[in-house]
């Protein structure tokens, strides 16, 4: 496995990588109104737009994960269905938490949608602590949408 950034060419396999997990992670989590702007389209749009705050992981020529990190937050974590399991989301995780360090800040944090069972424990069996629920504005364009999430942080 190799871990770099995000070059243009990654965008299609981020856009689906990140849109099947966020169908598995979010669906019946967030509110319906959410649910509709997300579109497979809307995947492939923001995939394009985020390409500089993205890092992938890459198994032979295949991205088989990416996460995305801007300032302290780090803001997505999705690995393939055929690849999870496989030890790429804790190094993807780890890579975002050593790009948070050197962005200058001394703690990271994340947001879980509340129902995300799964996601909330691999976040705490790698160190980060849920720091209590909270309304995550989800952008959608010019506006956003609350999202009944926990706020998980980690000292970098």
């Amino acid at each position: 496995m190799t871990v770099r950034p995000a070059v243009a060419a990654d965008a299609d396999a981020v856009a689906a990588i990140w849109y099947a997990g966020w169908q598995d992670g979010h669906l019946g989590h967030v509110p319906e109104e959410l649910v509709a702007i997300r579109t497979k389209e809307s995947f492939w749009t923001r995939a394009g737009e985020r390409i500089a705050d993205t890092t992938v992981a890459v198994v032979g020529a295949e991205v088989a994960g990416f996460v995305m990190v801007v300032g302290d937050e780090v803001e997505q974590v999705y690995v393939a269905s055929g690849h999870r399991g496989s030890g790429i989301a804790g190094t993807l995780l780890a890579e975002a938490e050593r790009l948070v360090k050197a962005g200058g800040h001394q703690e990271a944090w994340l947001a879980v949608a509340t129902g995300n069972a799964r996601a909330r424990r691999f976040y705490e069996r790698n160190g980060w602590t849920d720091g209590g629920p909270f309304d995550y504005p989800a952008s959608v364009g010019t506006g956003s949408i609350p999202v009944p999430c926990h706020r998980y942080v980690k000292p970098v």
